[in-house]
């Protein structure tokens, strides 16, 4: 028994063991409050043309800050090239922000302003360079003074630790609350810098290597941060408190030199001494990960924490904001710096990229430094997926919080299915190569859910096509029945599943372990093609006399009916499952849907933005003509009349 517990400011939903002694850790990155915000500034498809007609390069973030408030003031330059011949650029800042001056290239230049959105006059051709550098100041939103909500920086107190703090926390849009900028995930800057001056009494954290502490002789400090890799807007960050410091080193076998790991702890005198084995422990996590996903990426700059009064964590690029220090969190937001920083979802919709993988990373971390916990934790997992029947891992509606931070889907499901793709490959030195070489060919870059299934195609002899449109595009899990007979010296049985949820068929490889009499247990891999499949094995040499489905809990599912029936003979005539086609794919526009025509309700076409392109009842007409469209792939869901699903991935060559 478990319950889910929505944490306070934004990462981590908490799945408790009714064992208190057993925690579970999900991220959540949901705001506390209620009426948190939906989505970025809206942006009408023109607005979305302007901001792609230039690339920013480098961020230099010069702000005075202090712990005890959410109040900014200070000048961001925006250096960015014009990728066509543009007449204007177009950044965002939210409107409770008051700009003072916006200069374009040193020159002071006039600027409209809709709401949240700022149009600048530039006259900029293709390849031109500018410089935007935007003096403002102001207070940023709170969640309870917008409609929306905004937890782009916050500030809060800890009566525990003696405390007070100002931190950022940007994800999924909420970057413009605090500093102009342009919110595009596939955009990233080549750089940032961080300049922050804070009262003496605190320390300022944030990207990369602190280069300098200024000491500007008015009782305030000027931290200047310096990160030199790509890095998308929602990583920037700031935290300003009454911190002490507190420096430990990794040394991964495959880096050239040690990796400072800077911890930035609460200076209130029994911290440290509360909490150090805790964070000692991220030395074990960063070498297990470079093992397991190749060198950390960011190993010529550092990895650290900066504490702050929130509920869980969140990932900033070299040093994640956290609240507390336990082995699940550390874990997973530290496999972020592979799974989310260097290589980060192209899409919201693909946010599986980011936190299926640092999910799957906090019990990789079980699996080879706590064993006991490992098997527990998966089932824990499996249990919360089940939960629920509806939902799936890919993200139609990627403008929503609640949808995009889904704890039981995004994060559960996204763990589990990593791991059942890792059964499915069945090769764990193949199956680790391959997350390397994606990690290293999408480094400082971004990726989609099908990118990664590519590879694992091209790595492997498995297709993992059914996987991905059954597990990642589809909903629900199979509940499997079993009957078996001995016959003489042979063995016979019989798997059925049936779904719960639309996706009607789980073609995923399944283990069933036989435990005989006076002779060693055998467990016996097999492949399901249908929803009823037979199986004769001769010569079992002993009798069956128990029975587990998934002894090793690689897919998620449920257990209905295991049945000894001594009359039963297993026959060869497994009956193929109704399925859909979709043809020819790829395509360079029209498709045909080969089904029973009467049987098939609707049709949608998503792109992998999750933007709805097709969405019509059917009728005599099975035809998708994607020839409008630009080439790529697309998610089709087809709806059957008696509410099963199918959904395809289909390729446009254009």
């Amino acid at each position: 028994m478990k319950y889910l517990f929505i944490i306070s400011i934004f990462l981590f939903n908490f799945i408790l063991a009714a064992n208190a002694q057993e925690k579970h850790y999900h991220c959540s990155k949901r705001n506390a409050f209620q009426n948190s915000k939906l989505k970025s500034p809206n942006l009408n498809q023109q607005q979305l043309i302007e901001t792609k007609k230039y690339d920013v390069h480098f961020y230099d973030l010069n702000l005075k800050m202090d712990n005890l408030s959410t109040d900014i003031e200070g000048v961001v330059e925006i250096h960015g090239k014009a990728t066509s011949t543009t007449d204007s650029l177009l950044i965002e800042l939210h409107e409770d922000l008051t700009i003072n001056n916006i200069l374009l290239n040193s020159i002071s230049t006039p600027f409209r302003r809709s709401n949240n959105l700022i149009k600048i006059p530039a006259g900029l051709t293709s390849g031109q360079s500018f410089i935007l550098s935007i003096d403002y100041e102001g207070t940023p939103p709170s969640s309870s003074s917008t409609p929306f909500g905004g937890s782009g920086m916050s500030n809060a107190s800890t009566s525990t630790w003696n405390n007070q703090v100002t931190w950022s926390l940007s994800e999924p849009f909420s970057a413009y609350e605090w500093f102009p900028c342009k919110q595009d995930l596939r955009d990233k800057a080549d750089s940032v810098a961080v300049k922050l001056t804070v009262p003496n009494n605190c320390k300022a954290g944030s990207n990369g290597i602190l280069e300098n502490v200024v000491d500007l002789g008015n009782g305030t400090s000027r931290y200047e941060w310096f990160h030199r890799h790509p890095i998308a807007y929602y990583l920037i960050s700031v935290a300003i408190g009454e911190y002490d410091e507190y420096k430990i080193y990794a040394h991964p076998s495959n880096s050239q030199d040690s990796i400072l790991i800077q911890n930035y702890i609460y200076n209130h005198p029994s911290y440290l001494s509360t909490f150090k084995s805790e964070i000692d422990e991220t030395v074990d996590f960063m070498e297990l990960f470079a093992t397991l996903y190749g060198k950390y990426p960011f190993d010529d700059e550092k990895y650290g924490h900066c504490i702050a009064p929130l509920g869980g964590g969140m990932e900033h690029q070299t040093m994640t904001t956290q609240g507390t220090f336990e082995k699940n969190l550390t874990a997973h937001e530290l496999a972020h710096q592979w799974w989310g920083n260097s290589v980060t979802c192209a899409s919201w919709a693909d946010i599986w990229i980011n936190e299926g993988f640092a999910s799957y990373s906090s019990y990789l971390m079980l699996e080879y430094l706590y064993p006991n916990e490992a098997f527990p934790e998966m089932m824990n997992i499996h249990n919360n997926v089940m939960s629920y029947s509806y939902g799936s891992i890919w993200k139609v509606d990627s403008l929503n919080e609640s949808s995009i931070f889904d704890g039981r889907l995004t994060y559960d499901k996204g763990a589990a299915f990593v791991h059942t793709l890792r059964f499915m490959m069945n090769d764990d030195t193949l199956f680790y190569q391959t997350l390397k070489q994606f990690l290293s060919d999408f480094k400082d870059s971004t990726a989609t859910g099908l990118d990664f299934r590519d590879y694992l195609n091209a790595a492997s002899n498995v297709n993992f096509d059914q996987a991905f449109d059954e597990w990642y595009f589809g909903e629900g899990y199979p509940v499997y029945n079993l009957t078996y007979n001995n016959v003489g010296n042979d063995l016979h049985f019989k798997v059925s599943h049936v779904s719960v949820s639309s996706t009607p068929t789980f073609t995923n490889p399944l283990e069933i372990r036989f435990s005989r009499l006076y002779k060693p247990d055998t467990t016996i891999r097999i492949n399901i093609n249908t929803n009823a499949e037979t199986y004769h094995i001769p010569d079992f040499n002993g009798t069956a006399n128990a029975v587990e489905i998934d002894p090793n809990n690689w897919i998620i599912n449920k257990i209905g009916a295991i049945h000894y029936d001594e009359n039963y003979t297993a026959i060869k005539n497994n009956k193929k499952t109704e399925d859909i086609k979709i043809y020819p794919n790829p395509s360079t526009g029209i498709y045909k849907i080969a089904a029973p025509l009467n049987s098939l309700k609707s049709v949608q076409v998503f792109n992998t933005l999750g933007k709805s392109i097709i969405d019509k009842e059917f009728n005599n007409n099975q035809i998708i003509d994607l020839s409008a469209q630009e080439a790529g792939y697309y998610i089709v869901k087809i709806t059957a009349k008696n509410g099963n699903q199918w959904t395809k991935t289909i390729h446009l060559n254009q």
